[in-house]
């Protein structure tokens, strides 16, 4: 009680009047020092990001130790840089592995050429495979044989080769 300032100063001779103009003075002051206080302090918000906010992202990765050292909160893919293959991590820490290959989109034509290339390929390696046959001089060996068609009934006349038989290199007879 003694050290309060308001009745230290306070005299007889002061009216009532002058302490209450006072007492309002300190009050508007203190009043004013807790605006400027309010003013100059910033709102403090602070927010705390546990998981990633956009669940839709891809990442890469070298090789597939880094693909495991890598913690996920949902399935991610990881691609290499080549974009050859592909990782898929789920939040078990399970990891699939995928290669990737391009798919080129192919027009009428480009098929019609493949398709011809293929069949080329294909007649090539049959010419390869009967060169050896191509030296035997098939009128000179040849002999008729008659046979009967059992379903119709009629003669068939054959003009083959006797000395010469092509043997299919399929599968083995046992």
């Amino acid at each position: 009680m003694f050290n309060n300032p308001y009745l230290n100063s306070y005299s007889p001779s002061m009216n009532q009047q002058s302490f209450n103009e006072r007492i309002d003075g300190e009050i508007a002051k203190l009043q004013q020092m807790k605006n400027n206080a309010n003013q100059q302090q910033p709102a403090i918000n602070q927010t705390f990001q546990l998981a990633p906010m956009n669940s839709h992202t891809m990442k890469y990765a070298d090789t597939i130790d880094d693909v495991s050292k890598e913690t996920v909160y949902f399935d991610t893919p990881f691609f290499s840089k080549d974009m050859s293959v592909v990782w898929i991590k789920n939040v078990k820490g399970e990891i699939k592995t995928y290669e990737l290959n391009e798919i080129v989109p192919k027009d009428e034509k480009d098929l019609q050429i493949e398709f011809l290339k293929s069949k080329i390929e294909e007649l090539e390696g049959m010419v390869k495979h009967d060169a050896n046959v191509t030296n035997v001089n098939a009128k000179q060996d040849a002999t008729n044989t008659t046979t009967n068609d059992r379903s119709i009934g009629a003669t068939i006349k054959k003009n083959e080769s006797s000395s010469i038989q092509k043997i299919p290199r399929g599968k083995k007879e046992q």
